[in-house]
């Protein structure tokens, strides 16, 4: 019995396909892969700007974790996501069903909303956000119309942290973005159907738009969190780190200790327990996430 041959009705080659993804397949080698393998290698060493490389094992790593300015680093750095993320995440949302509603204008408003992640951390921006914070500028003296005294913001270490805050709070159109388009995919029925049962808008909203979208609201609270913990930018340009540390982050340490310092191989090594760190944290997101969907199926 002869054995039945497949014949390609397209006549294209079964290689075609690997040769249209091998560009994609070559950046992923040389410029993710390699340089991801070369950073674990560097952390291992005592790799300088200067002077001879030598493998050290773990020693960056003991340096790192017995460094008082790693351990305020990355408690800035986890205070400043821990409070940002949820911050974002609700203003966000909130912004975003608002702005799904049907009345006229309202792609205006869309728009407006949106920009201000458009600009992003650029320099105008952070002129004009230093220029806010200032002794005299526009958030003192509008508290003095209330009877409240100035704050010094850049002065105050416990102040200074929520100026970056408040900037990337202020960001927050991308992540409505995604949330709006969500919201609009949801069935108009459901909400009909909890009108007609006379539920009111907050038992809707919690009912039939929060079931809906929490996949959506996983990928923006992991995003968000990917960003946040690595966050060098606007503390950078903003507050330099300062007052006494504390807007200063892991990522502005990775820099410092990589361009000031000349010390690669310690930066690298602090970029790895960075990465640990994100890992950890979309790790246990994923795993309660996952948790709570099956107790709840």
């Amino acid at each position: 019995m002869k054995k039945r041959q497949y014949k390609n009705p397209t006549g294209v080659s079964k290689y075609t396909g690997l040769l249209l993804i091998s560009p994609f397949i070559a950046g992923f080698l040389l410029f993710t892969l390699y340089p991801f393998i070369c950073s674990f290698i560097l952390g291992m060493t005592n790799s300088r700007t200067v002077g001879q490389t030598e493998f050290i094992g773990f020693e960056n790593y003991k340096t790192m974790f017995g460094s008082s300015s790693f351990r305020r680093a990355l408690e800035v750095t986890l205070k400043y996501a821990i409070i940002l993320v949820p911050l974002k995440l609700i203003v966000s949302l909130m912004t975003a069903v608002l702005l799904n509603l049907e009345i006229k204008g309202i792609g205006f408003f869309r728009t407006a909303f949106y920009i201000p992640s458009i600009l992003g951390a650029n320099l105008a921006v952070v002129i004009m956000w230093q220029y806010l914070f200032t002794a005299k500028g526009l958030i003192n003296q509008f508290l003095e119309l209330f009877g409240a005294s100035p704050i010094s913001w850049y002065g105050d270490p416990d102040a200074a942290l929520y100026i970056i805050i408040l900037l990337r709070l202020w960001e927050f159109g991308s992540t409505m973005i995604i949330f709006l388009a969500a919201l609009r995919d949801i069935p108009r029925e459901l909400y009909d159907a909890a009108k007609v049962d006379g539920c009111s808008c907050t038992r809707s909203f919690f009912s039939i738009t929060l079931p809906q979208i929490k996949g959506v609201i996983f990928i923006n609270l992991i995003l968000q969190t990917i960003s946040a913990l690595q966050e060098f930018n606007a503390p950078y340009m903003i507050t330099s780190g300062g007052p006494l540390k504390s807007t200063y982050t892991v990522g502005m340490l990775i820099y410092d200790e990589m361009f000031k310092y000349g010390e690669i191989g310690y930066a690298n090594a602090v970029s790895w327990v960075l990465f640990t760190v994100i890992a950890l944290a979309v790790g246990i997101m994923y795993l309660v996430t996952g948790r709570t969907e099956r107790e709840t199926t």
